[in-house]
């Protein structure tokens, strides 16, 4: 069987955790991995790391390569050149595998679900895996209360060994609906799916012809031509062929405070927290924090804080979170994108302070690693080495800073920092000028092919 793990995305529901240079799939949310890296396992569960396809976007490309390379898993990764929602995502995916490989079966996994991986969950890959020939199959999940944040699936005639035909994908419902759904024994619909790749192309055919047409071109072509669509939309409320295997695993799509709220520990007071809380008269609460939080007389709330921004939301409110994303956005404050730690293909930087004339900058560096040649025409860079060793290059002159020693870039002079060590390179940035922006960059040579 082969895999594709769909990595693109930039969720909003989860700030300021998230952000949308840093999505939901990449924190580690619940322990020390990311829900990627805890999707990838999942994943090798059904297939080798040569039968794993990840399909991400440009912004996130380097990020899933160091965090597979964190597992030790090597599997191929696709670039979308521009997101365009989940069909062409597995379209492109299905494509490839094709192309090398033939028909095959695959399996789709979304990369920010949170799933118990128990027997059950590879039971009912077998399972679905004796249908893929003649359906493009869907996990339904058996609800565990009247949620109004799923689709739900009605199943219909039954196929044996606990499938189904599908009857109806019905969308999000109120809780009065919801309530009836469960009753009547509807399924949520978990966006994981299992199918024979060459019936999934010939349904796409049927059911998504536009999508088809616009992947006879080549693939920066494809994406511009193709509409956006889910695979919900564009295929599985279309076609004939659906069937729904239920998914015995205990799952959340993780949407939102309160759907972590319910994955995380609770303590005696029923509070869940990630971090240090002193809590008096206080329960029912999700913290995550950095640093202490104290809490007197409060109840049934999320309070969420990173180094750049704190929320305080009713936890039954916390879908609304994308409101203030949304806020951010259209007044451009970067906060909606970046975090004060921001991650680049050579490394990190973390923005320590920054006032009108200055930034100050923690800047790390992985061995074997550098950046790109450049210069900037608005500001100085003063570095100081904290801990490894720089091999700085600064116009015709290239050495080395080793820790606790310091160099000076002036603005408009081409220069260049690199680690050549086998340890980490940490050293603090000092910028100085009128403008310090991150769009004062002309690069002349790349290793990761940046404009």
């Amino acid at each position: 069987m082969k895999t594709i793990i769909l990595a693109g995305g930039s969720g909003t529901r989860l700030f300021p955790l998230s952000r949308e240079h840093y999505p939901k799939q990449f924190i580690p949310l619940l322990d020390d991995e990311s829900l990627f890296q805890n999707t990838v396992k999942r994943a090798l569960l059904l297939s080798t790391p040569q039968e794993i396809t990840i399909v991400t976007n440009a912004e996130h490309r380097f990020l899933v390569r160091d965090q597979l390379a964190a597992i030790g898993c090597d599997c191929r990764v696709l670039v979308e050149p521009v997101g365009r929602n989940t069909l062409p995502a597995i379209y492109h995916g299905v494509q490839e595998i094709t192309r090398e490989n033939g028909p095959d079966t695959v399996a789709v996994l979304p990369s920010d679900h949170l799933i118990t991986a128990t027997g059950e969950f590879q039971e009912a890959f077998r399972l679905a895996e004796r249908f893929a020939k003649d359906y493009l199959v869907v996990f339904g999940v058996r609800p565990t209360s009247p949620h109004t944040g799923y689709g739900y699936i009605r199943p219909g005639e039954p196929l044996g060994c606990g499938g189904a035909r599908v009857d109806a994908f019905v969308e999000k419902p109120d809780l009065e609906t919801a309530r009836s759904y469960v009753a009547d024994g509807y399924l949520w619909n978990s966006g994981m799916f299992c199918f024979d790749a060459g019936l999934f192309l010939s349904e796409c055919e049927v059911c998504a012809p536009e999508v088809v047409r616009a992947f006879e071109q080549p693939m920066e072509e494809a994406y511009n031509a193709t509409p956006a669509l889910s695979i919900d939309y564009g295929v599985m409320e279309k076609t004939r062929r659906a069937a729904v295997v239920p998914l015995e695993s205990d799952w959340s799509d993780v949407g939102n405070f309160d759907a972590v709220y319910a994955a995380l520990p609770k303590n005696s007071d029923g509070n869940a927290v990630r971090g240090e809380h002193i809590g008096i008269d206080s329960s029912g609460n999700l913290i995550i924090t950095d640093s202490l939080v104290a809490t007197v007389g409060v109840h049934e709330i999320a309070i969420v804080e990173t180094k750049d921004a704190i929320l305080v939301a009713a936890r039954d409110e916390a879908q609304r979170v994308g409101e203030i994303v949304k806020a951010l956005r259209d007044k451009g404050d970067t906060r909606a994108l970046f975090h004060t730690q921001v991650h680049r293909p050579w490394g990190s930087y973390t923005n320590l302070e920054e006032g009108r004339s200055y930034k100050i900058k923690r800047v790390t560096v992985p061995p074997k690693r550098r950046l790109s040649l450049q210069m900037h025409h608005h500001r100085s860079e003063h570095w100081v080495v904290v801990t490894g060793c720089a091999e700085v290059t600064i116009g015709d002159k290239t050495f080395l800073v080793r820790n606790g020693e310091s160099t000076f870039v002036p603005a408009g002079t081409v220069h260049r920092l690199a680690n050549p060590g086998i340890l980490p390179l940490e050293l603090i940035e000092v910028q100085i000028g009128e403008y310090t922006g991150e769009d004062d960059i002309v690069r002349f040579e790349d290793d990761f092919d940046r404009s």
